[in-house]
């Protein structure tokens, strides 16, 4: 089977990794997968590096005709089976490509839970859709997709190895005892980012003092206090399993989550997550078993799960053991093997 992935992300996010995987793992099964990206993003980078089938488009909006052109050419000369978009961006760019182009299916997968806009997207067009969670499907039936022409496939991620993770304590000269929490993605305002003020600052002063935070994402900017909780703000890590194995909470305060793939890794390396229960995290999350879940944007409830955690190791402990095995549901495995049974549904 030929597939014709399009993702026009500029930056390595969850994503651009989901697109990485699916495409390696399509390769390793026999399809002859092929990704349209952006000419400076990491993705066509990263598969090239690999051996992968990359090309590079520059994709400037989602009505960019020019790129829409060269689009079209290559679905014209390469002939594939299905055209698979993965954002916003891409799934208007395949569309106008596919303008006057017969028999070549359009499968969309869409990653977050707000409701989409504008009709003739969202129209027959799109022989599919793929929801990476049960909550977006709602969302885009609520928007008036038909149900049936939505599958949930869950996003997928390997089993992390890490030889040795990083040492938090010993790199920044913290207390041998200090709890390190960590948050991992972008540091962008739905992410929670702007609340970790109210967090901090609901924090017990012994939680404060015990715990420390490390922000693995967005640009690096050294050391801080946010209202006396001490903090390091390390940037863009590469190496971030390694970073991930050295926290001992994951704090994940994300106001919107089409359903949260550094949770998953996070449970896959015994590091508890805390999170409010919005999106697709409710399904990734069992809680009071492999991490913890409040309601969604009560930052005092967020804050007293913290302090449990900090407080309680065997709590911790408890909640670390059954994190790999909820994490090995999610696996590049299943979502390959759901993505090729919503093709068959079209093919």
């Amino acid at each position: 089977m030929r597939i014709l992935h399009i993702d026009s992300g500029r930056e390595w996010r969850g994503g651009q990794r989901q697109v990485y995987l699916l495409a390696r793992g399509q390769r390793a099964a026999g399809d002859e997968p092929i990704v349209i990206g952006q000419p400076e993003g990491p993705l066509v980078r990263r598969l090239r590096g690999v051996g992968a089938a990359a090309s590079a488009v520059r994709m400037r909006g989602e009505w960019d005709l020019a790129a829409a052109r060269r689009i079209r050419a290559q679905i014209r000369g390469w002939r594939p089976h299905i055209v698979h978009a993965h954002d916003a961006r891409s799934h208007a760019l395949a569309m106008a490509a596919l303008i006057g182009v017969r028999g070549v299916p359009l499968v969309v997968t869409r990653r977050v839970i707000n409701a989409p806009r504008g009709r003739l997207k969202y129209g027959s067009r799109v022989a599919r859709f793929i929801a990476i969670s049960a909550a977006v499907r709602e969302a885009l039936v609520t928007a008036g997709v038909d149900p049936r022409r939505v599958d949930v496939v869950h996003s997928g991620v390997p089993a992390p190895r890490v030889a040795a993770a990083r040492d938090w304590r010993v790199e920044l000269g913290w207390p041998a005892d200090a709890v390190v929490c960590g948050i991992v993605g972008a540091m962008t305002a739905e992410k929670g980012i702007g609340i970790l003020h109210d967090v901090a600052a609901r924090l017990p002063d012994d939680v404060r003092e015990h715990a420390r935070l490390v922000l693995l994402g967005g640009h690096a900017r050294g050391r801080e206090s946010i209202e006396g909780l001490e903090a390091f703000r390390a940037g863009f890590v590469d190496e971030i399993h390694a970073a991930m194995a050295g926290l001992d909470i994951l704090w994940h305060p994300s106001s919107a989550e089409g359903l949260g793939t550094s949770v998953i890794d996070a449970m896959a390396l015994r590091v508890p997550p805390v999170a409010f229960a919005v999106g697709g995290l409710p399904e990734l999350v069992d809680n009071e078993h492999s991490g913890l879940l409040v309601p969604a944007g009560n930052v005092a409830a967020f804050a007293a799960a913290v302090a449990r955690l900090v407080r309680d190791a065997p709590a911790r402990e408890q909640l670390a053991a059954a994190g790999p095995a909820r994490a090995a549901e999610f696996s590049v495995e299943r979502m390959i093997e759901g993505s090729r049974a919503a093709y068959a549904r079209v093919l």
